[in-house]
């Protein structure tokens, strides 16, 4: 079975949109969290003691590869003299 087959099945299970989009979110809230380090000339290490966790959660955080918490999101905005703005806003309707 090719790749793009597998994706295929695994795209008509339940909630399989849902888990892509939140990993979609995971990479690039990560991506952004990766770029404000670097641009601070920081290292995984770096971010790790000033935010109070492992560098292998910031490892695994900026890899897309987990979904933080809110105080996690937090402790990284934190560390990272950044603001953290969460919110729910109505979509505009479709023309």
């Amino acid at each position: 079975m090719s790749r793009r087959e597998l994706r295929g099945r695994r795209m008509d299970e339940p909630d399989a949109a849902e888990v892509y989009e939140a990993a979609r979110l995971a990479y690039e809230l990560g991506k952004v969290v990766r770029a404000m380090r670097e641009g601070r000339g920081w290292s995984q290490d770096d971010l790790a003691r000033a935010a109070r966790l492992r560098r292998s959660t910031v490892a695994r955080f900026e890899a897309g590869g987990s979904i933080p918490t809110l105080p996690i999101l937090d402790r990284l905005a934190r560390a990272l003299d950044a603001e953290l703005e969460i919110r729910l806003a109505p979509r505009a309707p479709a023309a």
